[in-house]
This record gives structure tokens, sequence and C-alpha cells, in this order.
């Protein structure tokens, strides 16, 4: 992590040593991140059960991380900028990993909301960081694949959480799940930590907010990155509440599945580590704006499909939501390190901040639409957002590139 002189180093290339270490530490990175964060998703009727809250209230456990976590981001992607992109990203790592044991003794509600509220501060510290430092020392050619590896990573992750809390939850408690979780963060932060390649195109900058400021309007002044930013919020607010009330439907009658049961339906989840690299080359070799709105149009039919009452038929929806979201996650943000000229880590700051911003939000609206019409108010919900997601992408596709060498970038 130094200024280079001379002749800049060569970047990293798919195929070489460097490369997979890069590819390992993003993997256990993006794991971290989704486990810890997401470990409390299927643990939400237990929360309801056991505090004696509303799911709407429930949600919180996950709304408050995800809501700290895209405000702070627009701060610890500018403090990367001075600290260096490697020691943010493993400080992270280590915290969150230790908060998540903490959370788990929480002797009541608010405290493990409290916990969960630092959760999404230390976190903050990964995503955003995590796609500048791949946006400065990947090839062009390879971006696309690596940030679809740390996408991957997240569905991974998203998997483990569900799947271990939702066991462990019947065999032992929901504690003993959440610490574990917290005991598999450690284990990812060590192998990030020493898989990540030290950083060879970055330059540290001195810290103004002025200059914050002025990088934040630039970016907002770029009708590309407002509408990529517009597609983060529309897409994660809908597929999080998408899941956030699955575990409720679930859990009722006519299906009344375990926890168990339903953490292993969440294995679905690895349709996204496939779709997030599959997907990202795809748009690399197809161009961006030719694939994004056919990922959302995939999210809309497994949206459709899931309102039948058939077990079967749900799972094919839940693995068409899946597949097209992180199909469009992973052409969305790689797609904002290639549109954004500079100030990368804000630019990927505020792509995430919208992100976790429709996740906090949304995803707690969607405890009101669930209580008032069901499961069929939280799919009216989602299919709204959307829709709106799909007018955005069109628009995406007449937008000219900034870069005109930029193919598939607006």
């Amino acid at each position: 992590m130094h200024r280079t002189s001379g002749e800049e180093p060569k970047r990293l290339e798919s195929g070489t040593p460097a490369f997979r270490r890069l590819n390992l530490a993003l993997f256990a990175a993006g794991f971290a991140t989704f486990a810890i964060l997401y470990c409390v998703q299927p643990l939400l009727p237990v929360f309801s059960e056991d505090f004696q809250v509303s799911a709407a209230v429930s949600s919180l456990s996950l709304s408050l991380s995800t809501g700290m976590l895209a405000f702070a981001m627009l701060i610890t992607g500018s403090l990367s900028e001075v600290w260096g992109r490697k020691p943010l990203m493993v400080a992270s790592l280590f915290a969150s990993a230790l908060l998540a044991i903490v959370s788990a003794a929480a002797p009541n509600w608010h405290m493990l909301l409290l916990t969960r509220l630092l959760i999404g501060a230390t976190l903050s510290g990964l995503p955003a960081v995590a796609m500048a430092y791949v946006s400065e020392e990947v090839n062009a050619k390879s971006i696309g694949l690596a940030m679809g590896l740390f996408i991957g990573g997240n569905a991974i992750g998203g998997l483990a959480g569900r799947v271990v809390t939702g066991a462990l939850t019947d065999l032992a408690s929901w504690r003993v799940a959440v610490g574990t979780i917290g005991l598999l963060g450690l284990a990812a932060a060590v192998a990030a930590w020493r898989s990540l390649p030290e950083s060879r195109h970055f330059h540290p900058q001195r810290a103004h907010p002025a200059d914050l400021l002025k990088s934040f309007a630039n970016h907002l002044g770029d009708p590309g990155l407002r509408a990529l930013f517009a597609e983060a919020f529309l897409l994660m607010g809908g597929f999080v509440t998408f899941y956030n009330y699955l575990s409720y439907r679930l859990m009722a009658a006519p299906y009344s599945l375990s926890h168990t049961a339903i953490g292993a339906i969440f294995a679905v989840y690895l349709v996204g580590t496939f779709s997030s690299t599959f997907v990202g080359d795809l748009a690399g070799r197809l161009g961006r704006r030719k694939v994004l709105w056919a990922m959302i149009l995939i999210m809309l039919a497994g949206l459709a499909i899931a309102l039948f009452e058939n077990l079967v038929l749900i799972l094919l929806g839940i693995v068409a939501v899946t597949f097209g979201f992180f199909g469009a996650h992973s052409i969305a943000s790689s797609w904002v390190g290639r549109r954004a000229l500079t100030a990368k880590a804000q630019a990927s700051a505020l792509y995430l901040f919208t992100y976790y911003l429709g996740s906090s939000t949304v995803g707690t609206l969607g405890g009101v639409f669930w209580a008032r019409s069901g499961w069929p108010g939280v799919t009216g919900l989602v299919a709204a957002l959307l829709l709106v997601a799909l007018a955005v992408a069109f628009r995406l596709m007449v937008l000219p590139p900034r870069i005109p060498d930029q193919e598939g970038a607006p």
C-alpha cells in the first residue's frame, strides 16, 4: 500500500497466482459480510416470539444494521482514501465478527438491537472499499469476474447464515446459532487478512470534508451514476423484503416448516453464487446495458411464480428472484467503478448507501404490508419496486458512455 513511482505495476489478471489469492480474499470477505449481516433474517419469527414484538419491530434487528451500514459507508469509504484499502477491510471483518459473538449474549431486545447497530457500523468498512480496491487493482477485463466472486461470497455467506442459524436454532437456540456465525466470521477474517494482495495502485489522499462533498456532488450530477444508485435502492429493497417475510409465510399453515427446513430452502442462495459470476462474465462480453434489464425481468417472473401456494412453485420462484438479483447486482456494482472517473471509493459508497438504505427502509415497510395484506401485499410492494427498476434499466440503455471506449457503460 504505497504510492508507486515510475512505471505503474501491472494490474491483476485472471489466471495468475495473485488473482487467485485476491479471489480467495474477496470470497472470504463477501462470505463474512452477508453471513454476519443476514444471519438474523430467518430468526425474525423467533425474535417475534421470544421478545414479544411484531414482525415490523422484529425486522429492526436487520434494518438497523443495514441502515447504519448505509450511512457509515459514506464516511469509511473516504477514510480508506487516507488509511488504505486493505487495513480498513481487515479491521472491519475482525470487529464485525467479534460483535456478532457479543450479540449472541445480549440480555434483552434493546441490547440486541444495539449490537446489531454497531455491526452495521463496523461492516461499513468493507463493501464500498472492496469495490474501490477491485477497480484500482484489477485489469478492466477481469473486474466483472472479481466482483462476481465477491458477490458470490455474499451469496454463500447469506446461505451459511440462514442454513446454520436455522439448523442450530432447532438443535440448540438462536444464541448458539448467532455465536457460531461470529466464529465463522473470524475464520473468514483471517483468510482475507492472509490472502488479500497489498494495494499497488492506491495513492493516499488527505481527507477534506469540502472535497468529500464535492466528490459526492460530482457523482450525483452524472445521470448514469444516479440511475445506478436508484437501481441499488430498488433491487435491494425488493430482494430483502421478499426474504424477510418469506420465513413468516413458510412457518405458518399450511406449510408449518421448521427453522431447519426453512434454512435448507435458503440453499437456493447457491444460485446467486453462480449467477453473479456467470452474469458478470456475460455482461463483460455482451455489454452491461444488454443484460441488466433481463435480470430484472427474471426477478419479476420469480416473484409471480412465488405467489402460488404450491411449495415446489414457491421454490422455483425463490430461485428465479435470487438468480436475477445477484446477476443484476453484479452488473450494477461493477458498472459504478467503471462509470466513476475519480473518487471511486466515494462512488462505491454512494451505490452501497442506496443499496442498504433500500434494505433498511423497504425491509421494515414490508412488515406493514405483511400485517395488513399478508404475502400478496408483500408481493405487490416488491413488484412495484422492480417495475420502477426495469424502467431505470431501460433508461440506462440509451445513456452514452462517459468515455467512448467503455463498452457497455452508460
